[in-house]
């Protein structure tokens, strides 16, 4: 038998004998479910020989017999009786448990999110994405063709997805474009690590998305349950389709909160903060503000996060408020690390271990954040050193910064978008997707091994443009993507060190180096992250205005010259 767990209540299976009914006794198994119609194969036992072994085993049973391909609505909802009505645990079968999962999926179609019902059977092997649009719509067959089809659809509004849209505009502005995203306001993330430090007020960091839309742009406010590449759809929440000659994904990343064990119920009190929320950036500087003495951990997951600097980025401003109150001498700095090195390219770390030194923070690698009890002030780590078997130390706080773990959204992991791992799988120069030519993508969710910061979506969103016009006359892509990200690493109040590099770490810097070195602290980088950054993401980039974004032309090789 190859059994494959779908929930706690109910495993799908290939086939089975009338001698595997002991085993599944055994296996504690209190009801099966036949979803396979006698006779469709030649070895195949019938329902009867099942049902009187199984009732023999003292287990009951239900025929709901499906032929393949052919999933009505009735048939769901019977499943889903049976499941209602028989002991569980259950076991549900037919030729190979695709009919079985597809049941299951429908059935609970208004109990669970659709990325949750998606996520559990890709796990089990099932692939129910030809169904995404029955499941959105509760477990029914859509009965509606009313669908709204655009020249572009652009899922995320978000950095990426409102400079590319802008982009596009400026491009050509007789192109039909939609823009997918559920969000009333829209959040400049970087400017959150100020306000945690006391430098912004949170207000200067969002807008309303309604203001922000492109003209002539149109904004679907919804939400994405799924997509049909094949078909040139998305599926929106409650079933509704809006269709693409091409498509751009863009919908950022999935704070993952709720992976450390009790992190989500002290989140915002408790001296547990972080700057990766809008609403909690202000008691990072409340705490900060407040501290006088003790101890004050700083966390950073395992990759890959939006903005891999930001965890430091709080830790270098909190010691700097400390340094400047000359209260520094009494707290205790730690900065648990899950990774094994401070910044991943190491033309910035001497730089930054200098500020290290100053904070006299303790630098703890392989450090991943568990769990933590807010009340008791307590953080658990898993230290997973290499060659040596993991361990867990529990460490009091006074104050903990915690940067989550990250993951694309769920409903990104698993669609047919999505490489092995759960991101949109593109090619990291031209950002097109790999399997279907008509799918770009940018941001936080690709896969391409470059930062994941708002300067690398500034610089993405015009190869994507440009690209996509080539593509529209008939071209091949004529603009590349050289991993180009930056990361302002605020060591202190009023100087930065200004991190740029492309794909491999190569240093890939805006400014002559007599203008600005960012391998060293500086105040013009300051200048840059504190009055200069802020308007040119608002009235620069999300206007397809491409100041230091100029898309790269792709290095056309010629032939030498054939020898006289």
């Amino acid at each position: 038998m190859e059994l494959k767990k779908i929930s706690g209540n109910l495993t799908v299976s290939p086939q089975i004998s009338v001698s595997d009914i002991a085993a599944l006794k055994a296996g504690g198994f209190r009801s099966i479910i036949c979803n396979r119609p006698d006779g469709e194969g030649a070895d195949q036992p019938t329902f009867d020989e099942i049902e009187a072994a199984a009732k023999a085993a003292g287990i009951e049973t239900r025929y709901i017999p499906i032929k393949s391909g052919m999933v009505r609505d009735e048939d769901a909802e019977d499943f889903g009786k049976a499941l209602d009505e028989l002991p569980a645990p259950t076991l549900a079968y037919c030729r190979s448990g695709t009919r079985s999962a597809t049941l299951w999926s429908l059935s609970q179609a208004r109990k669970l999110p659709i990325a949750h019902i998606l996520a559990v059977t890709k796990g089990a092997g099932y692939d129910m994405n030809g169904v995404a649009r029955r499941i959105a719509n509760g477990g029914k067959t859509p009965t509606d063709v009313g669908d709204a089809k655009y020249d572009i659809v652009i899922v995320g509004g978000g950095a990426g997805g409102i400079a590319v849209a802008s982009s596009l505009r400026v491009r050509s502005p007789d192109l039909e474009i939609a823009i997918i995203d559920p969000a009333d306001i829209h959040y400049y993330q970087p400017g959150w690590t100020m306000v945690g430090g006391g430098i912004f007020e949170p207000q200067q960091t969002a807008k309303t998305m309604g203001s922000l839309i492109p003209t002539g742009v149109k904004w679907i406010k919804a939400a994405v349950a799924a997509f049909e590449p094949d078909n040139d759809a998305v599926i929106l929440d409650g079933c509704r389709v809006v269709k693409y000659n091409r498509l751009v994904v863009a919908p950022g990343l999935k704070l993952d909160w709720g992976a450390i064990e009790g992190l989500e119920e002290t989140l915002g009190r408790n001296g547990v903060t972080s700057n990766y929320r809008y609403d909690l950036a202000p008691y990072t500087w409340e705490l900060v503000s407040e501290m006088r003495e003790g101890r004050a951990i700083f966390t950073q997951p395992p990759m890959p996060i939006k903005c891999a600097g930001a965890p430091q980025k709080a830790m270098y401003l909190s010691g700097d408020a400390w340094f400047r109150r000359g209260v520094l001498h009494n707290i205790d700095i730690q900065f648990n690390n899950a990774g094994g090195v401070l910044f991943g390219v190491k033309d910035y770390v001497p730089a930054l271990m200098e500020y290290v030194a100053k904070y006299d923070a303790t630098l703890n690698f392989f450090h991943n954040l568990i769990s933590i009890d807010g009340v008791a002030k307590k953080a658990t780590f898993k230290v997973a050193k290499p060659d040596t078997e993991p361990t867990t130390v529990t460490m009091d706080f006074d104050m903990i910064h915690v940067c989550p773990p990250q993951t694309a959204p769920d409903f990104i992991r698993v669609s047919p978008l999505a490489d092995a791992a759960g991101w949109v799988d593109v090619d990291q120069a031209t950002l097109r997707h790999k399997t279907y030519a008509n799918i770009w993508s940018l941001g936080d969710v690709m896969n391409a091994p470059n930062a994941k910061t708002a300067a690398a979506a500034r610089k993405q969103a015009p190869t994507v443009a440009e690209n996509i016009i080539a593509d529209i006359r008939g071209g091949s892509a004529v603009a590349q993507y050289d991993g180009y990200g930056s990361c302002p690493l605020t060591v202190e109040r009023g100087k930065i060190v200004l991190a740029e590099f492309g794909y491999g770490g190569v240093l890939k810097p805006s400014f002559p180096k007599a203008i600005l070195d960012g391998t060293r602290p500086s105040r013009a980088a300051w200048f840059l992250k504190e009055k200069m950054l802020p308007p040119i993401y608002w009235k620069a980039m999300l206007r397809g205005k491409e100041w230091l974004a100029k898309p790269e032309p792709i290095a056309v090789t010629r032939p030498a010259p054939a020898a006289e």
